[in-house]
């Protein structure tokens, strides 16, 4: 899980390259491990404001991975 999440950050510092096959990796890790929600860092993403946090989580919704963010 730890190692998907860690390529959302690349592929988002990345200009989004290859951000669904990523998402995919995501989505099939938290199967595996039971988990409903990814939980990622604000203060990694390229985009750390608000529409830029609501936009990833419309985008990853859409592929059927639930977002949150930590509180740090």
């Amino acid at each position: 899980m730890a190692e998907a999440t860690e390529s959302i950050y690349a592929s988002l510092r990345a200009d989004n390259a290859d951000i669904d096959a990523h998402i995919a990796t995501l989505k099939a890790a938290m199967t595996r491990e039971g988990i409903k929600q990814a939980v990622f860092d604000p203060t990694k993403l390229a985009q750390n404001n608000r529409s830029g946090r609501k936009l990833m989580q419309a985008y990853f919704r859409q592929r059927g991975v639930s977002v949150r963010f930590s509180a740090s």
